[in-house]
């Protein structure tokens, strides 16, 4: 068997469409809305805007990272339920840290593939706030002068213990290896911040995005769910992050280690959200009479030294096109998650990408990266780019903790 990473290509799966919800500072108006109801809010959501019957769905595949609440078990479950599909309907929780989005994708074409369902609901939903502060050591009671366990469940998920760094240090890692400097990545994070500023006062994120208010999701015979937003607002309806950040106040912040090039201003925001697609097999986007958003062509997933996680899209973008027979210049945009600005520099710098062609309406250091959330709307977005440039391929790609890197080729159904 040949080594070096996983492809898959898919002949005739579609997106017919995909929605999100704003995504929200860490701490702010989704503090109190646990990562399911912000999944099933989604899922409704592109049943209303495709005019897709609920009852339609043969699959539910749903991500989530760290539990933001009790019931986290049953998340993909209550997602279907309350979305509507039946209750025959399976279930599945997929996870791929970073990657999970994208994961999610794979796994509905491959089960449209092989022609064990027709058209598949996915969701990828996080809730960064609400990742708990947990401890696994006390079980078995408390024992008298013995440290208490209790840490920060997402603060100590970000050291990979294989090689005992943080995913900052992966970041710094590769400044150092490409010749990084502290003043490229604050230059690069102040086009992300201007670029995601200029695309939500154009209204471009309002296609894609579901306005969330209070709400309660009824479900005959079964106890409802439902959103309350904290504080004094009534409705979510724009991502929060984005905001004038030139250069020269970003150059201002402290590093996050002494000589380092990653501060929090050119890191991934911190941000909750849900985002929600219909799959569906070629016979299915057919009968339905529009005009899908895309078709799902190919993906690719790869590892890479855990020490260096962030260069993962580089390589899974690279045995993408190889076993796409494409070439870089046959990509008309390309969607690359900034976990960090050094680690989305590296990336560019080792692909050599023109930065015009890459998240051209900014990216996680300005709109946030709720880990599962993440590669669906990455996904969603890099499909709507390409329709409105009239382009037939992109790519949508991340890195991902533990060092792998994963990618998706989209292809435009309307450009000829």
């Amino acid at each position: 068997m040949k080594k070096g990473g996983m492809f898959q290509s898919f002949d005739d799966v579609v997106l017919l469409d995909g929605v999100r919800t704003p995504m929200v500072d860490y701490c702010a108006a989704f503090a109190g809305v646990s990562p399911t109801d912000m999944g099933i809010k989604a899922a409704r959501e592109i049943f209303r805007r495709t005019g897709v019957d609920a009852s339609e769905v043969d699959s539910v595949l749903a991500g989530n990272m760290a539990p933001g609440g009790f019931d986290q078990f049953y998340l993909p479950r209550h997602i279907g339920l309350y979305a509507g599909v039946p209750s025959e309907v399976p279930a599945i929780m997929v996870q791929r840290i970073c990657g999970t989005g994208f994961e999610l994708f794979r796994q509905a074409g491959e089960q449209i593939a092989s022609g064990a369902v027709q058209l598949a609901l996915v969701v990828g939903t996080e809730s960064m706030t609400r990742n708990p502060i947990a401890a696994f050591d006390h079980r078995q009671g408390f024992k008298l002068g013995a440290g208490v366990g209790f840490k920060d469940f997402m603060w100590e998920a970000l050291t990979d213990p294989a090689p005992a760094i943080s995913m900052i240090h992966t970041a710094e890692n590769l400044a150092r290896r490409y010749g990084i400097t502290r003043e490229d990545v604050d230059r690069f994070a102040a086009a992300s911040f201007e670029r995601a500023v200029a695309a939500q006062q154009a209204g471009w994120f309002a296609g894609e995005i579901v306005p969330v208010e209070n709400e309660t999701f009824e479900l005959d015979g079964y106890e409802p769910r439902g959103i309350r937003l904290a504080g004094k607002g009534e409705i979510a309806d724009r991502d929060t992050h984005p905001r004038p950040s030139p250069a020269g106040v970003l150059a201002k912040l402290k590093a996050v280690y002494p000589g380092g090039v990653q501060t929090g201003g050119n890191s991934a925001a911190l941000t909750d959200a849900a985002a929600a697609a219909l799959v569906a097999s070629g016979a299915v986007a057919r009968a339905w009479g529009r005009p899908p958003l895309a078709k799902v062509r190919a993906a690719a997933v790869i590892g890479v030294p855990p020490e260096i996680m962030g260069i993962g899209p580089a390589p899974a973008i690279r045995l993408l096109l190889e076993r796409s027979g494409l070439r870089l210049a046959d990509i008309g945009c390309f969607e690359i998650n900034e976990a960090q600005g050094a680690q989305a520099l590296a990336v560019l710098r080792e692909l050599d990408l023109d930065p015009a062609v890459v998240n051209v309406h900014g990216g996680a250091i300005a709109l946030g990266h709720p880990l599962a959330a993440t590669g669906v709307r990455l996904t969603i977005t890099v499909a709507r780019q390409l329709r409105d440039a009239g382009a037939r391929y992109g790519i949508a790609s991340a890195c991902i903790g533990g060092g792998q890197g994963m990618a998706l080729l989209i292809e435009n159904p309307t450009a000829s």
